[in-house]
Formats: structure tokens, sequence, C-alpha cells
């Protein structure tokens, strides 16, 4: 975990310079959530899903969604390069994102040391996921500039 004490610029440029040097990629199809109180399910389900989690009541799994899915998502992935701090970027892409879309967004954070560290699994309702699309290309041309 990264502790950077730096002005707001400074940070808005690190974040950006984080941004365009992220590997980003949509994983093809729609996902969402289910529950189960059977921790067995969970597991079994986890073979195939991109995350289970699980809190004091339930376990609940993100895998791909199906017609009876309530809540269909699009997930993009961000890996991050490992010799830029990324602390804050999910907070100030999540921003981005509830500023100009007005939505929320779920991550849920894996470890690769492979591919720089911490990744993101991004979740966007699929109704805006277009304008998600032309925001993150329209943030990735104002920091190249």
């Amino acid at each position: 975990m990264d502790i950077t004490r730096e002005t707001q610029k400074q940070s808005q440029e690190r974040l950006r310079s984080v941004f365009c040097a992220a590997d980003i990629a949509w994983l093809p199809g729609h996902f969402a959530f289910t529950e189960t109180a059977n921790p067995e399910v969970a597991v079994s389900a986890s073979r195939r899903a991109l995350a289970v989690i699980r809190d004091e009541n339930c376990w609940s799994v993100l895998d791909e969604a199906d017609e009876k899915s309530p809540e269909k998502f699009r997930v993009f992935t961000c890996h991050f390069n490992a010799d830029i701090p990324n602390s804050g970027f999910v907070g100030w892409l999540a921003s981005e994102i509830k500023r100009e879309l007005g939505s929320g967004v779920f991550v849920v954070c894996g470890h690769n040391r492979q591919r720089g560290g911490i990744f993101d699994y991004w979740g966007v309702p699929a109704e805006i996921a277009a304008g998600v699309l032309q925001l993150i290309e329209k943030l990735r041309l104002q920091a190249h500039s």
C-alpha cells in the first residue's frame, strides 16, 4: 500500500498517469451478483466466478448473468503499472464516473504479482457501459494532452 503526501494538483497528475499506464480491458458479457447462505454453493460457484465475498449473513458471488438476473453489470479490469503508486485511483475514477454519468460503481480488488500487484474489477450498470467506455477514452486523451 502506498502512502503518498502530495497536493491535490500533484495527486490529480499522478492519478492521470496511473490511468494512462493502466492496462484496461472489458470482459465479454454481463455479470450479476447471486446470494447464498450455503458456503459449499459459494465455493463451488467460485470456480467460474469473478469474485466471492461474504458478510455475517450470506455469501455473494459475482458471476455471469443469466436471463433471471435482476441487475446486470458490465465489468472491466484495470491492471496497474507497478512503478506508479495507484493510491486513490478507485476514488478518483469512481468520482469521475459519478460526476459525468450519475452512476455509482462497484470495485473488487485482487492481487497479481506478475502484472504489477493490485488489480481491479470495475462493475458498472449495463445501461451506462457505453458511456463509461467513452468517458475512459476521453479521460485518457485528456491525460495525454
